[in-house]
């Protein structure tokens, strides 16, 4: 097959899987209308912890202890992000989580410089700036029948600072530890995590609507396992322009779906303030040296270098992959 089709397949592959994380903000928050939040987390992150682990038995078997606190401590702030998220979609409306959880790329480099002493140019600061207006408009900018919370806002901004210190967590972590391995510990810890509070408030129940099971399949095999190989596949083929692109477009996915099937409305300083968002995100993907660390699985930060990812698919029976920014 040639490079040429190779590339349109990612491609095309990726803008489905970003339509899909898209989709995601506005099952979940129909599942949790149902299902109790921890639980819900619980069952999406435990089958996607089980699934990623059989493809990456022997990789974690390698991890050793210090692999394994890296981990952990990757999973903390994973768990932080979806619990804040998914908290967040009880309270506000989908399009406004998929815009304001986007942000992450945004803070991402703001963070680093703020606490790793890394290097932020003047462009990622005034990124910043724009999409924090972005924010404000949106969480003020409602229309129709409705009203998003301010709280569920807060939360989700919570999710993205969550997200954003997650992505400065594991740049460090993957540069000598296995990324497939600390992904199923980090997954496996926002289930853990979530079976155990599910549990204390006596909320952990098989679920009997078939919406909910609908939502845990797509989050759990679609937007995480399955998500995690498109992207590897087109990072592999695709440019990396064109690939960081793609990504940049699920805040807009999410707040199509939520339009679509949910009927929200933003007015036009809502609609305003989530293209700043989005320009902001783009700016920061796109322009160079506005970031230092790559950004994962878009929203939802659970791999670290897509590329380093695809290398040890390809050679999973070997020895370590060496890392390759993407």
């Amino acid at each position: 097959m040639e490079q040429h089709d190779r590339a349109w397949i990612a491609e095309t592959a990726l803008i489905g899987i970003a339509a899909v994380w898209g989709l995601t903000f506005v099952m979940v928050q129909d599942a949790v209308e149902i299902l109790d939040v921890f639980t819900f987390l619980a069952y999406r992150f435990l089958a996607a912890a089980l699934v990623v682990a059989v493809l990456f038995r022997k990789r974690l078997m390698t991890l050793g202890p210090t692999g394994l606190k890296w981990g952990l401590f990757m999973g903390m702030f994973l768990t932080a992000g979806y619990v804040f998220q998914t908290l967040g979609l009880e309270r506000t409306r989908a399009s406004n989580a998929g815009f304001i959880t986007g942000m992450f790329v945004v803070l991402t480099p703001i963070f680093g410089a703020l606490f790793l002493r890394q290097r932020a140019g003047p462009p990622a600061w005034i990124a910043a700036g724009v999409s924090t207006m972005g924010l404000f408009l949106v969480s003020i900018g409602q229309g129709g029948s409705g009203e998003a919370s301010l709280a569920g806002d807060a939360l989700v901004f919570g999710c993205a600072c969550s997200f954003s210190f997650h992505i400065l967590v594991t740049d460090k972590a993957v540069q000598n530890h296995d990324t497939g391995a600390l992904l199923v510990v980090q997954l496996a810890v926002t289930g853990v995590f979530s079976l155990i509070v599910a549990t204390g408030k006596g909320a952990l129940v098989v679920p009997d609507e078939g919406s909910v099971w609908v939502a845990l399949l797509v989050t759990a095999l679609i937007a995480s396992a399955l998500g995690f190989f498109v992207q590897t596949y087109a990072q592999r083929h695709a440019s990396p322009s064109r690939t960081a692109l793609i990504l940049a477009s699920e805040p807009a996915f999410a707040g199509l779906f939520a339009f679509w099937l949910a009927g929200e409305r933003l007015n036009a300083a809502g609609w305003f303030g989530a293209a700043l968002i989005v320009v902001s995100i783009l700016a920061v993907e796109l322009l160079p040296n506005m970031r230092k660390v790559p950004v994962p699985e878009g929203l939802m930060g659970e791999v670290a270098d897509a590329s380093t990812l695809g290398e040890q698919l390809e050679n999973r029976a070997g020895g370590p992959s060496p890392r390759r920014d993407g």
